[in-house]
């Protein structure tokens, strides 16, 4: 339950601090007192986007922070799944800076605002006069019944089968398609694999070839080049060879008498026989050079070949083309293989929607019974609120395929006359009956779940008198089951019944203009009552008019 609030520097408020009472409280003040300004910021603790602009001119942030008593609504298990500290006095507390950034806690601990707002939506629930609208809508339909019919466990079996059958439906249409996109290549990716697969490419050929190319094509040049060299080195008539051989002899008959010419003629030696071994080996190397028209040939029309592939195929190296070629082996066998793996994928589907179906049926059962439950209450509700020929009915019918939500389709329709036919809520209700069915569905639903805290905004609208009475009962009887409401109206019938009253009001200095909120003493309370009775101007009529009120009230 809320048991506190406090607002820093948000709109007109400059400074908030209020305690609020167990059971039914009522908050009244005139249009513009700032009323919506605290719904504002207790929307922020339920994960609202902030608006910079809502904060106070001249501040730098506005801090918004409340307090709930959770001791007795088993909440420790949020806490343990988001590793935050349990506390019974549970502090939410909302900051937003004038830069845009925005921060949230809970029991002081850093929480995103995904925490923040499943926590608060378990700790209060506001109706706003928007919620209204909702009346028409299939969703919030479907959630009257489920809430009523304990589904949670249900629903959440239901949507992760029905997530993960439309992940596979997905996923088995990307797979059709890529297939038929696939096939309608199929005949361009074995064409050319044939062409690649024709080539016989092996690696490191390309250098090779180019290399032997080169070779024959100055074949005479190099023949003749390591013709001369042999002679050069070798020849009987003046090759290096034989000098070095003469010089080697000189030095080794100098060595006897002059020692340095043996090292000499060991370097001499060393010399030889390396230049030696040179010149057979460029001999044999220019026996082996021979000029080849048919091999140039064949090696030039093999180079062509690998150029043309890396041309269409727009890559640059021998090893990009054999990366090809297996890419084309993968795109094929994918190709042949999609037959097979669309079966397969077919099968987990259609497995997978079977169990959706069964656990969509197991939900549509648990609605029918609830349907019935709420058509008996919302009749019994509704009378006593001034429609003593009120007709509710829940029609329902299923969708053509399962939704996030089932295969339930849900209608609740309406006629508060004899004569009338029934047509959905908000086709023939005004906006008083359409406030008198919320308050009953809300009162109905707050009964399966426990939440501690309501806050009505106005739900009042439209009604007056013994009507408003009646809904006064209802949300008295509300705050009685270990429950908080807090209802926020313009009605001195509904203000009366208060356990508490709040008052809103504005207050002008020079400078600025600034809300507050105060809870009202027992005379304070008659003459709010009397001005919400007679106006500005309180009567002696207005005065003990109220005072009845709140005499019948204290009963």
């Amino acid at each position: 339950m809320l048991r506190s609030l406090y607002i820093q520097n948000y709109a007109l408020i400059e400074k908030l601090d209020i305690r609020f009472e167990t059971g039914f409280s009522v908050i009244t003040g005139e249009t513009g007192a700032g009323k919506s300004i605290i719904l504002g910021a207790i929307g922020l603790l339920l994960g609202q986007r902030a608006d910079v602009k809502s904060i106070r001119m001249g501040a730098t942030k506005c801090v918004i922070e409340a307090r709930f008593d959770i001791s007795s609504y088993q909440m420790e298990p949020f806490f343990e799944d988001n590793e935050l500290e349990y506390e019974p006095d549970c502090i939410l507390r909302r900051e937003v800076y004038a830069s845009g950034k925005s921060r949230a806690f809970i029991n002081d601990t850093p929480a995103s605002l995904t925490q923040m707002k499943e926590l608060g939506e378990q700790l209060i629930d506001v109706h706003s006069q928007h919620q209204n609208l909702l009346l028409n809508k299939e969703g919030f339909q479907l959630n009257v019944l489920d809430i009523l019919a304990h589904n949670d466990a249900v629903i959440e079996d239901y949507r992760r089968l029905y997530t993960h059958w439309k992940q596979l439906d997905r996923e088995l249409a990307e797979l059709i398609a890529l297939a038929e996109q696939s096939k309608a290549d199929e005949d361009f990716v074995r064409f050319q694999l044939e062409q690649l697969e024709e080539a016989h490419l092996e690696g490191g050929e390309q250098e090779e070839l180019e290399q032997e190319s080169e070779t024959l094509n100055h074949a005479e040049e190099i023949k003749a080049g390591l013709y001369r060299v042999e002679q050069l080195l070798a020849s009987d008539e003046g090759g290096l060879l034989s000098a070095l051989k003469e010089s080697l002899h000189i030095l080794q008959g100098l060595q006897k008498v002059y020692q340095p010419a043996g090292e000499l003629a060991e370097r001499i030696e060393s010399t030889y026989i390396e230049l030696k071994d040179i010149s057979h080996e460029v001999g044999a190397i220019g026996e082996g050079v021979e000029f080849n028209p048919a091999r140039l040939d064949e090696v030039n029309n093999r180079l062509n070949l690998i150029y043309s592939l890396q041309q269409k195929h727009r890559v640059q190296t021998l090893e990009e083309l054999i990366e090809l070629t297996e890419e084309y082996r993968r795109k094929l066998s994918d190709i042949t293989s999609y037959d097979d793996r669309i079966g397969e994928l077919t099968l987990q589907r259609d497995t997978q929607y079977n169990k959706v179906k069964a656990q969509a049926a197991l939900l549509t059962k648990a609605r029918v019974l609830s349907a019935a439950e709420v058509e008996k209450q919302m009749a019994s509700r509704l009378v006593p609120l001034g429609m003593p020929n009120v007709r509710f009915q829940v029609e329902m019918g299923f969708r053509k395929e399962p939704g996030l939500q089932g295969e339930d389709t849900v209608s609740f329709l309406f006629s508060a006359n004899k004569n009338g036919s029934l047509q959905q809520i908000a086709s023939v209700a005004s906006g008083g009956e359409i406030a008198r069915v919320m308050l009953s569905i809300k009162a109905m639903i707050a009964g399966a779940v426990k939440l501690p805290t309501i806050v009505f905004d106005e739900i009042d609208t439209g009604v007056s008198g013994e009507i408003a009475d009646r809904m006064a009962d209802i949300m008295q009887e509300m705050g009685e089951q270990n429950r908080q409401v807090i209802s926020i109206t313009h009605l001195p019938q509904i203000a009366a019944r208060g356990r508490a009253h709040y008052k809103v009001y504005k207050k002008d200095n020079d400078t600025e203009t600034n809300s507050h909120i105060r809870r009202l003493a027992d005379e304070e309370r008659v003459e709010e009552l009397a001005q919400m009775l007679s106006g500005s101007t309180l009567t002696d009529a207005a005065l003990n008019n109220a005072r009845v009120l709140l005499g019948f009230a204290a009963k």
